[in-house]
């Protein structure tokens, strides 16, 4: 007994402890990271988008999307969290974002009444009383950066000539596109609002669902659409693919006459998130 005890003793005394399992990366296209690399044309720096935030269904990509609404309308699902601009032929570009609780507190009509590069920020007075360490410096506006909470672009939202507060705005928290927010209305990645903001001109009409009209129907294009996962390789559109050849004349005319300048605006001020 005394020798198979010091048998087993030494069996387990000489057993290797299991080499740590690597966590597996995924593998992105790379027409995929060259779309969410670091944009350097900006006044600030957009940084890369972490390839960890890249799911596949974090990416934008065009997808089966039949709609009553014209080509050119924006489509804001909140409880899928995914925006839509509307296409032709039965079809949307999707881009995913994030949604705080500001972003449940409207639905119906407005219109893009403005667009903004590089917003100004002001706290919400709800935002100073919840953190006034952090935001009270920020109670007369924080100027546009790449430290300010609404990112490279903003489009502000508008029903019969009066500001919604709704906002679909950038971010500085890339890693919390596609989730549930704190605070907040419609937070993007910075390269898919400022893809947005050149896509939209003011004046487009937005549909914000709520709940009972949610949309589930919204499929990729093709099995492989959602291609930033994978191989690299792709026998289907990539996720943009359908911007290069149906571009935008597959849009209305006000949209396809959408890509206006791009300005610095650091006057333009905001009402929280």
């Amino acid at each position: 007994m005394i020798a198979l005890a010091s048998a087993l003793g030494a069996c387990s005394t000489s057993q290797e402890a299991p080499a740590p399992v690597a966590e597996a990366r995924p593998q992105i296209a790379p027409e995929v990271l060259r779309r969410y690399a670091a944009v350097t044309d900006e006044p600030f720096p957009v940084e890369a988008v972490d390839p960890r935030d890249l799911k596949a269904r974090n990416v934008r990509q065009l997808v089966d999307f039949p709609s009553k609404e014209p080509p050119g309308t924006l489509v804001v699902d909140p409880y899928k969290r995914f925006l839509y601009l509307v296409m032709e032929g039965g079809k949307a570009m999707r881009y995913v974002v994030g949604v705080g609780k500001a972003g449940f507190e409207f639905t119906g009509e407005a219109t893009v009444a403005r667009k903004a590069s590089w917003p100004r920020w002001t706290p919400t007075p709800d935002m100073l009383r919840r953190d006034p360490e952090r935001n009270g410096r920020w109670a007369a506006g924080m100027p546009g950066g790449d430290r300010n909470p609404l990112g490279a672009r903003a489009l502000y939202l508008f029903k019969d000539g009066k500001d919604t507060l709704y906002r679909i705005h950038g971010t500085t928290e890339p890693w919390s596109i596609g989730e549930a927010v704190s605070s907040g209305c419609i937070r993007m990645l910075n390269q898919d609002v400022i893809d947005l903001h050149r896509r939209v001109p003011t004046g487009t009409k937005v549909v914000v669902l709520g709940s009972r009209g949610s949309s589930h129907a919204a499929r990729p294009n093709a099995p492989e659409a959602t291609g930033s996962l994978g191989n690299g390789a792709s026998s289907g559109p990539t996720p943009d693919d359908g911007l290069d050849h149906v571009g935008l004349d597959s849009l209305s005319r006000s949209a396809s006459e959408a890509v206006e300048p791009t300005t610095y605006d650091e006057e333009a001020d905001d009402d929280g998130l």
